[in-house]
């Protein structure tokens, strides 16, 4: 008798329990499937609660910034980490983290109707995932509607015309691309393999104003659990933010755009390591760093010029050359953009100008 009375109160105690969970719309866990399978909605993994583009996390998506971000036709960007209950990314001085499988990194692009008042209101254009499968990363566009309740797989990217306000308060805007899944290799490839660009070191070593209050992002990450192996912030790597003096000097912050804009090809395992060009940050070889450095291969990407850096001369400087190009024979980075970063090329081109030297 008492062994019913036992399974009675059990069945009741579970109805009370799941009548909770519905009455109080108890929002699901994230939903990923480290198999490989690729939903076809991005609301399916269950990475944002309430009216999804509020964009605001789930329990355990992590939003980070870094301090100089890739520069995308001006597109605003949002990005978050997810990782498994009870794993960790291994911290390193100069590459990417190793995240662990099943791990995803939330990349949305947008931009504000008005770029100089964000109140008035965004149009997000996609979600780019990047899932830590069984097999390796695997990268994944998503389109968001016109309406802004959902983003759909789009493995072929798309085109779309979008316009803002400008800093300025002039109308700009551009034909958008949203690349197609074979595409994002081009950009995230080292030594061959699909690997991330942004979770370094020397880019998250930042603060950011979290909901409980504002944290470097590094001793944010051990906190979660997120990042094992990692030093004090003032131990790690930093790079400068491109567009504040503040944090580093001009060549820090020319260095840093150079860094994010163009290393992630021009490194010793990317995709332009034969050009003898290296842009990232670590470098210290003036030479490896384009400094009366001539090009492997001349013709029409050099602009009939004969360094990749002329001290003091930025105008017959190859890289200042294809920066500003936006010819698709010419123009670096090759993907990503459809418009100059006035700003970016200014800066560069005022750092070379700041240089001294001759060339022989």
């Amino acid at each position: 008798m008492k062994l019913r009375i036992t399974t009675v109160m059990m069945f009741c105690i579970t109805a009370i329990i799941l009548l909770t969970v519905t009455c109080g719309k108890i929002t699901p866990p994230v939903n990923v499937d480290i198999a490989g399978k690729a939903f076809d909605n991005l609301s399916e993994y269950n990475f944002f609660v309430g009216d999804m583009k509020n964009l605001e996390p789930n329990d355990g998506v992590l939003p980070y910034d870094l301090n100089s971000p890739l520069f995308t036709d001006y597109a605003h960007k949002l990005r978050f980490v997810w990782m498994p209950v009870g794993t960790s990314a291994q911290y390193d001085d100069v590459q990417s983290f190793d995240l662990p499988v099943g791990a995803v990194l939330i990349k949305n692009f947008y931009y504000p109707h008005d770029f100089t008042d964000e109140s008035k209101g965004r149009r997000i254009m996609e979600t780019r995932l990047l899932v830590h499968t069984e097999k390796g990363w695997d990268a994944r566009p998503y389109i968001w509607n016109e309406e802004q309740t959902e983003a759909t797989l789009e493995v072929a990217g798309g085109r779309f015309d979008i316009t803002w306000i400008h800093y300025d308060g002039e109308e700009n805007g551009t034909n958008y691309v949203i690349p197609n899944k074979n595409q994002c290799k081009g950009c995230h490839e080292y030594k061959g393999i699909l690997t991330p660009i942004g979770p370094k070191a020397k880019h998250l070593n930042k603060d950011y104003p979290y909901a409980d209050g504002a944290k470097n992002q590094l001793a944010k990450w051990v906190e979660m659990g997120y990042l094992a192996g990692c030093p004090t912030p003032d131990e790690a790597p930093k790079v400068a933010v491109w567009d504040d003096p503040s944090t580093g000097s001009l060549e820090d912050r020319a260095r840093a755009w150079l860094d994010i804009n163009c290393a992630h090809c021009h490194n010793d395992g990317g995709p332009a390591n034969t050009s003898g060009l290296l842009l990232n940050t670590e470098v210290t070889d003036r030479t490896e760093m384009g400094l009366c450095k001539t090009p492997v291969a001349a013709g029409r990407g050099s602009g009939n010029l004969k360094y990749d850096i002329l001290p003091g001369h930025a105008d017959s400087s190859i890289i200042v050359y294809r920066i500003a190009s936006l010819d698709p024979g010419v123009m670096m980075p090759e993907l990503g953009r459809k418009m100059v970063h006035e700003e970016g090329l200014e800066l560069v081109k005022e750092w070379i100008a700041s240089l001294e030297g001759e060339c022989e």
